[in-house]
């Protein structure tokens, strides 16, 4: 049997090299290269059947590779059982013994693995994610979040160089996860392991991760800081993945070393040339729905892009902001998210308006994305040619 390699105090490198998993029938990781800095919080983010949780099953040893290399520390773990790795994982299901005290599940592995203060070191994990205190309870006499809580203490007890967190907060309610998504980034700048989380949830890999990496079909679409993937996606996954985007696809009618000019719903749009992947023929371009600026009225503004006029059709309030939806004809449906100044809405449904964005707030994608239907039927929004009356 291979020895298990030795776990780092401040964490691991992770590499995984030329990554291939194949089942019956299917591929679910196709030539997968990610590299992950030692006491990183990292985040593999992407819809159910993407490949993540495959992913983190393969750096787990639950899975074998059909090709390539796992590596923690420089050291070569593809062949090593789980047990073997110095990995530990937190699933969303706590899994505790039912019939252990929080202290006695804490030191469950310290005390296999004969570490002598293993009370001691068990204490200090449950001090630190502040539950101590119900040391002598059982799992059952404790709430969800404090039950995640112990997990999370008896994986790092064992001071293992990477620590994979599978979901760990999907069976949590809105509040507690949010109140947790800001104690597991605490808890892991304090203990300094290489942290690498998989989800579903956009909010939750933002609010924590230093690195996301967008995963679709089985390879990474995008890779960065949460704030770079969300302000300059590339692609229109990403785009739509993370948060939403309003896409626009038209031909380019400039390209210089500062803009690109596309037509756009019988308009002139433009984005900066810096924040484009593509200069020429048909080009996606897009904007989030907070940088939008509705006006009653035709604006005459300077640096920034115009559409309109388009009419509201859907409105939507939602506590901190309020969603509009508005059709303009030629272009489709465009999402507005507006910040909530006064009490809620202050252009009703059925108004006319031109939406507005600041030029450097466009990015141009590497893809084209699917069209959206344009409304070309003068029936469908009376008053208002090609505009549909209703939201889809």
């Amino acid at each position: 049997m291979a020895a298990p390699s030795k776990p780092a105090e401040s964490g691991a490198d992770l590499e995984l090299v030329g990554i291939t998993k194949q089942f019956p029938g299917y591929r679910a990781i196709e030539e997968l290269d990610l590299s992950i800095p030692a006491g990183s919080f990292f985040a593999l983010l992407g819809p159910s059947g993407c490949g993540k949780t495959t992913t983190l099953r393969l750096i787990a040893g639950l899975e074998e590779p059909t090709s390539g290399r796992i590596l923690i520390g420089g050291s070569d773990v593809t062949g090593q059982k789980p047990h073997e790795r110095p990995v530990n994982t937190v699933f969303q299901s706590y899994a505790l013994f039912p019939h252990m005290t929080i202290l006695e599940n804490v030191s469950f592995g310290l005390k296999r693995r004969g570490v002598s203060d293993y009370k001691v070191k068990a204490i200090e994990a449950l001090k630190l994610v502040e539950l101590d205190h119900l040391a002598g309870r059982k799992p059952s006499q404790l709430s969800g979040g404090q039950q995640q809580r112990v997990a999370l203490a008896r994986a790092v007890v064992n001071r293992p160089a990477l620590l994979l967190l599978d979901e760990p907060l999907g069976a949590l309610d809105l509040k507690l996860r949010r109140q947790m998504q800001l104690e597991l980034k605490t808890i892991q700048t304090e203990v300094g392991l290489t942290f690498l989380h998989v989800t579903h949830d956009q909010e939750e890999a933002m609010t924590m991760a230093d690195t996301v990496a967008v995963m679709n079909r089985g390879r990474i679409e995008q890779l960065g800081a949460p704030q770079e993937l969300y302000e300059l996606p590339r692609t229109a996954f990403v785009a739509n993945f993370l948060g939403q985007s309003n896409l626009f696809t038209g031909e380019v009618l400039e390209a210089t070393d500062a803009l690109i000019a596309l037509e756009v719903g019988g308009r002139r749009v433009v984005v900066p040339a810096a924040r484009a992947a593509r200069r020429s023929g048909q080009v996606t371009i897009g904007v989030r729905p907070e940088k939008l600026l509705l006006h009653l009225e035709e604006p005459s503004l300077d640096g920034v892009n115009t559409l309109g006029p388009g009419r509201v059709v859907d409105v939507s309030f939602s506590g901190v902001s309020t969603q509009y939806l508005v059709a303009v004809p030629g272009v489709g449906q465009i999402i507005v998210f507006s910040q909530n100044l006064v009490h809620g809405a202050v252009i009703n449904r059925g108004a006319t308006v031109w939406l507005t964005w600041s030029i450097e707030h466009g990015f141009g994608l590497e893809d084209i994305a699917e069209t959206r239907p344009h409304f070309d039927d003068e029936a469908s929004a009376p008053g208002l040619p090609g505009v549909v009356a209703e939201a889809v």
